[in-house]
């Protein structure tokens, strides 16, 4: 009988998933074009969300400057669109390498230290990065760069765009928490210290995920640019984009891929009314955000799962396999 409710159940998330990605593919052909920048500025903040949401909720790194691969990923497509005169697809790949690259390059001093040290580490790197490039003249210093390619992108092109990202997020952290992989990340989330007693590789493990995170952000931050069309220092590496990330983890659910799904949703529609209150919009933001907190400090997901048993729409959780175990035990 369970598994015959198993298999119902599974039937169902599949018909409603089917059913949502086919109103999402179809959104450009049925709605208007206000409906269509809203949806854009939703799959673009669930997608930098979903990454900082795998790092903060799965592995604790507590990462405030994630907006530096924001920040590179868009200099990354200016540079090669503009400067170089390269296909706009071109820019997306060196988006990925180039925020790959960095956060390989930084891992190496960053990851010896913990805790709030990490944090602080992140946001002076995102600091020091904004500097540079408003001091670099290859770059037009702190003028930016007109990136006139994406003025020949449709926005229903940008759109489409925004979605592959998105799914693109989604499917790296589903397949990511399904592999063998997901059983060190729930073991290090549960209990990093005896996570490493059993044998899991803490160091190789968080690489991984913050690698991964890079390499979606770099290229939702290239994607991000395309939307806007021009790219500063100022706009490109603002902590403002690790505060939504934030802020959208922390409503919808930390250490949950329906979180940032459902955070990024209230977060857009939210900032959207709150442009009829200028100068105070922060402040409302602010408020809204304490409040849930303090109502449902697990965020909307945390009182789903009181009334569902705690289970999630995305099931990341499988039963290990003996080799997994043993896998390990055994790594070091």
């Amino acid at each position: 009988m369970k598994i015959l409710a198993d298999n119902k159940v599974g039937a169902i998330k599949l018909g409603i998933l089917v059913v949502v990605l086919a109103l999402l593919v179809t959104l450009p052909f049925w709605s208007n074009l206000a409906w269509i920048t809203i949806a854009t500025l939703i799959l673009i903040n669930m997608a930098i969300a979903q990454m900082w949401n795998l790092l903060a909720g799965y592995t604790g790194l507590i990462s405030l400057g994630q907006h530096m691969f924001i920040g590179l990923g868009g200099y990354s497509l200016g540079v090669i669109t503009e400067f170089l005169g390269l296909p706009i697809i071109l820019g997306f790949l060196v988006a990925a390498v180039a925020s790959v690259l960095f956060a390989l390059i930084i891992s190496v001093p960053i990851f010896k230290i913990k805790g709030v040290y990490f944090t602080i580490g992140t946001v002076v790197l995102a600091s020091v990065l904004q500097l540079f490039f408003s001091t670099w003249g290859f770059v037009n210093y702190g003028v930016g760069i007109n990136i006139r390619a994406v003025h020949r992108i449709q926005p229903e092109s940008i759109y489409f765009l925004m979605l592959g990202v998105a799914i693109l997020s989604v499917a790296v952290v589903f397949v990511l928490l399904r592999s063998k992989a997901g059983l060190a990340l729930m073991a290090m989330r549960d209990n990093e210290n005896a996570a490493e007693v059993r044998g899991v590789p803490l160091y190789k493990t968080k690489l991984m995920c913050f690698l991964i995170s890079a390499f979606v952000t770099g290229i939702a931050g290239a994607a991000l640019f395309v939307n806007l069309g021009f790219i500063l220092p100022d706009s490109g590496f603002t902590i403002n984009w690790t505060v939504a990330m934030l802020f959208i983890v922390v409503i919808g659910g930390k250490g949950t891929i329906e979180g940032p799904i459902i955070g990024a949703i209230i977060f857009v529609l939210l900032d959207q009314w709150l442009f009829r209150f200028p100068g105070y919009s922060m402040l409302i933001l602010g408020i809204f955000a304490i409040v849930l907190i303090m109502v449902a400090p697990k965020g909307i997901m945390g009182v789903v799962h009181k009334f569902n048993g705690g289970r999630n729409f995305f099931s990341t959780r499988r039963r290990p396999k003996k080799e997994d175990l043993k896998a390990l035990n055994t790594e070091s």
